[in-house]
């Protein structure tokens, strides 16, 4: 593994980490001392504890255990490894914070205060949604669902908000089933919080990892194309295309540089461009999708050829 590898997947671990820490915070300060059923493993993990007392990050710990090993041959090393790290991380960060935030009558401290339920869970939702992306964009996951979403992400074209709701209203459906949760209002009442939870963190989750996704097409005019294309390249290890043009008003034959990149990379480019040519004319666009090496993967089913 050369140097610059090594620098990447520690950057990939510190994110994935205050990913982590993000993800406690909003699920232990904002979710649980409310009772507000979640989706995902740490939805089963809070209502195995409402229901019986078990602590969240043991359900979670055995349960992540067992997708782990089912999805290891599936998903590879690589993404499992740092599963395996988010798994032990975050069943330490739960078990420390649930400490902190215990009070000595045995009961969580609501931040907000009695009767702020719903503020606590779009805030907290918020959180753990964004938590969930920072962690997914940095190749890692929290394990549990996101194992099984990742799966189906990886073979079909649903993007792992959607494939989350699909599996997140199985488990805050069970909630309905379990009478510690009380009369059938009351459980009424958690299912539809538990639904507006799933909602709410999976539409940010898409968000943020859609505008960290995004792509840009930018079609480069300029007399130093090759100064300017050896800067974009070196400096983002973005390859290009070098397009033949022919000018109106002048009759000549120009260079224009087609490149596709990240729109997080938008100033970065443009900060290159101005510092070579400030004349250079630039046209950026969206892309509404781009596939292949270095963006998404092709995820359609491609009949097979009769023999």
């Amino acid at each position: 593994m050369t140097r610059e590898a090594i620098l990447y997947e520690i950057k990939d671990y510190i994110n994935i980490t205050l990913g982590l820490m993000l993800y406690t915070f909003g699920f232990t300060v904002f979710l649980l001392p409310y009772e507000i059923v979640t989706g995902g493993i740490s939805g089963v993990g809070a209502i195995v504890f409402y229901a019986t007392g078990f602590p969240v990050q043991y359900t979670f710990f055995i349960i992540n255990a067992i997708l782990i090993v089912a999805a290891l041959k599936i998903l590879g090393w690589k993404f499992l490894t740092k599963t395996i790290y988010a798994t032990f991380a975050l069943t330490f960060f739960l078990e420390v914070a649930q400490k902190i935030v215990l009070q000595p009558d045995g009961h969580f401290y609501k931040l907000l205060g009695e009767g702020n339920d719903f503020m606590s869970l779009m805030i907290g939702c918020m959180m753990t949604g964004t938590a969930l992306a920072i962690v997914f964009l940095n190749n890692g996951s929290t394990g549990g669902t996101d194992i099984i979403a990742a799966v189906i992400n990886k073979y079909h074209n649903i993007s792992l908000g959607k494939a989350l709701i699909i599996i997140d209203i199985c488990i805050i459906g069970s909630s309905m089933f379990i009478d510690r949760f009380g009369a059938i209002d009351a459980r009424c009442r958690m299912v539809v919080f538990g639904l507006c939870t799933m909602v709410i963190e999976c539409l940010m989750l898409d968000w943020v990892m859609y505008y960290q996704r995004q792509s840009v097409q930018f079609l480069i005019f300029s007399k130093k194309y090759q100064e300017i294309a050896h800067a974009i390249a070196s400096t983002t290890e973005h390859t290009m295309t070098i397009l033949d043009g022919h000018g109106y008003w002048t009759g000549k034959p120009t260079k224009v540089i087609c490149l596709l990149a990240k729109k997080r990379e938008s100033l970065q480019i443009f900060r290159l461009i101005k510092s070579i040519d400030p004349n250079a004319f630039v046209s950026q666009s969206a892309a509404i999708g781009v596939y292949g090496e270095g963006f998404d993967q092709i995820k359609v089913k491609v009949k097979k050829k009769d023999k």
